[in-house]
């Protein structure tokens, strides 16, 4: 006979694993089996402070206790436990959770948990950063003062499936912020502000009912970003790194000590029908005080033009003196298709994944079918062409570079100034083995677009494939300064690995593959420079675990598949990397 459902107040907790998928991907065996462990580990802590764990499926886990105080102790104590564990791991799967714990209405039957309130910690979880807590108003209200827990107020959320807004609070935990993203905040001291008046866009919210209009709200502030590195007399973090704040609820004091800038620009975005709402406001993050803000209501036709207002707002806002042929040079000619506009958008989200090229390709044709003239479009195309290859997913090299340059081309006859495409035919032509051409290109796009990260960390790529790793060496650092958050860190600090060890410096170069491999979406070639530092050392026990590494995120990897990735010329640099690479047992 089926249980009587029981309905009753109670304090929930929700967790879940960020970035699962991408775990998964690595190693799906290893993955579960970490996944597993940490919820053994983390059920564990929960009975330890009287609660029940009602659930754990996959990446999830559900809790339920008496009080809200012995929920946040065991989530605080897991949080510090979990982050040390991870510490001490040497590849890049390491679960790091994050907890929603809420006080609300539970129905229980049949051994199941359903309800209002585990909903609620669900969302109230979706807010916390990697390694955080995320805590209802109503609940942090009974907690005793003896606790002595550190809060930051996230304010009043708008929380999916509530008519209310709820009060949230992020709480500190012992080695660091609920609202840290890094699971070792040692590695992200503060960043001292550039010379010239530096600037971070974050990624404008979505207002709208609609989550697919996510794209168009990230697509507003990418242009923005676009628009302003134009400016020479700016310092602007990339797109990469200011969308790395997307999920974090930060202040913009934090979000402008984390990456080193003075000014952060902040926004949101509601689209109903053909009518948009876009709210922009500039803040001295330093001062910590507004400086400019403004509400635009426009046909969608204009949404265009609106960016070139937000974008001339905020620089004379900055500075007032720039000359008029200057501020003119950040006038766009984008793609009139909003539709090609927001594939282009998708297109580079799955590029930027690094695994999901053929989504990419997908997007990106679809916009070019839309719009023909769009060369971003073009240029997007040619860039995955590359990534494809390199990943090793092309079964037709030859004529994916032919397709590849062929993309490029075509965004440069449509543009030439578009430092997108040229850095797009600078990655293409490294595969083709034109590395002079490839240096050339990016050199290029760093001309058009001096703050252009991804230019950067292309350059220094050609100039270690060229046999000239020395010279790369201050282009992935400034890859990193413009970018300090980039969710493809891990491909600049492998690179980086790369041309250190192709300088025989390489206990460095190995330092530097392991910094790499320690993030979560990290690739096979964070552990190239490893295992060829440790076997140039003549350390074979250790080359040779470095190498089961890396061989059990791709076993199929060879020699062969290398040349096909990194297709590198021939000199004393390349013959010293690879070398290291055999002598640690690579066929």
């Amino acid at each position: 006979m089926a249980e009587q459902p029981t309905r009753k107040l109670a304090v929930l907790l929700h967790a879940d694993v960020i970035g699962s998928t991408s775990l998964v991907q690595l190693d799906e065996t290893l993955a579960h089996t970490r996944f597993q462990d940490a919820f053994r580990r983390f059920a564990e802590t929960i009975a330890r402070h009287d609660g029940i764990t009602h659930e754990i499926r996959g990446d999830a886990l559900v809790a339920g206790f008496p009080k809200a105080s012995d929920a946040v102790t065991a989530a605080v104590e897991f949080q510090n436990a979990n982050r040390g564990r991870n510490s001490a791991l040497e590849d890049g799967i390491r679960p790091q959770l994050r907890i929603g714990i809420a006080m609300g209405e539970v129905v229980i039957a049949d051994s199941t948990v359903t309800g209002e309130g585990i909903v609620l910690a669900q969302r109230l979880e979706q807010l916390a950063a990697a390694n955080g807590i995320c805590i209802h108003g109503a609940a942090r209200d009974t907690l005793p003062k003896r606790l002595a827990l550190e809060l930051e107020n996230l304010g009043e959320q708008v929380l999916k499936g509530f008519d209310e807004p709820v009060r949230a609070f992020a709480v500190r935990t012992e080695n660091g912020s609920a609202a840290d993203r890094s699971a070792d905040p040692n590695r992200n001291p503060p960043l001292e502000l550039p010379s010239k008046p530096s600037i971070a866009i974050l990624p404008f919210n979505n207002m709208s009912n609609d989550s697919g209009d996510e794209y168009f709200a990230d697509g507003i502030s990418e242009d923005i970003i676009t628009e302003l590195s134009k400016f020479r007399t700016f310092f602007v973090i990339a797109r990469n790194s200011s969308f790395a704040f997307k999920d974090e609820q930060l202040t913009v004091k934090q979000v402008g000590s984390r990456l080193g800038v003075r000014y952060v620009v902040e926004g949101s975005v509601r689209k109903a029908g053909n009518r948009v709402r876009i709210t922009a406001q500039l803040i001295d993050a330093v001062e910590d005080k507004h400086l400019w803000a403004e509400r635009y209501d426009r046909d969608l036709e204009d949404i265009f033009a609106v960016q070139d207002e937000v974008t001339q707002a905020i620089v004379t806002a900055i500075e007032p003196q720039l000359v008029s042929t200057e501020q003119q040079r950040a006038r766009r000619k984008p793609t009139e298709n909003l539709d090609a506009w927001e594939c282009y958008q998708r297109g580079l989200w799955h590029m930027f994944s690094y695994r999901d090229t053929d989504r990419a390709f997908h997007f990106y044709r679809r916009a070019i079918e839309l719009d023909p003239a769009f060369d971003s479009a073009h240029a997007g195309l040619a860039y995955t062409y590359a990534v494809h290859i390199l990943i090793g997913a092309s079964t037709d090299k030859a004529g994916d570079l032919q397709r590849g340059l062929e993309a490029a081309n075509t965004a440069l006859e449509i543009d030439q100034n578009n430092p997108f495409a040229h850095f797009a035919m600078g990655r293409i032509s490294i595969f083709s083995g034109k590395h002079d051409r490839a240096i050339a290109n990016f050199e290029r796009a760093i001309s058009l677009n001096p703050n252009y990260a991804l230019a950067h960390f292309g350059l220094a790529h050609g100039l270690w494939h060229a046999g000239r790793p020395a010279e790369a060496l201050p282009h992935h650092d400034e890859a990193v300064r413009l970018s300090p958050h980039d969710p493809i860190m891990w491909a600049i600090l492998a690179s980086k690995a790369i041309a250190l060890v192709m300088q025989e410096r390489f206990e460095e170069g190995i330092a530097c593959s392991r910094d790499a491999q320690r993030h979560n979406d990290t690739h096979l070639f964070s552990y190239l420079a490893e295992v060829s530092g440790l076997g140039n050392l003549g350390k074979a026990g250790e080359a040779g675990e470095a190498l089961a590494r890396l061989m059990r995120v791709q076993p199929d990897f060879s020699t062969g598949f290398l040349e096909q990735s990194l297709p590198m010329s021939a000199s004393a640099a390349r013959d010293r990397f690879v070398k290291g690479l055999k002598l640690a047992g690579l066929d």
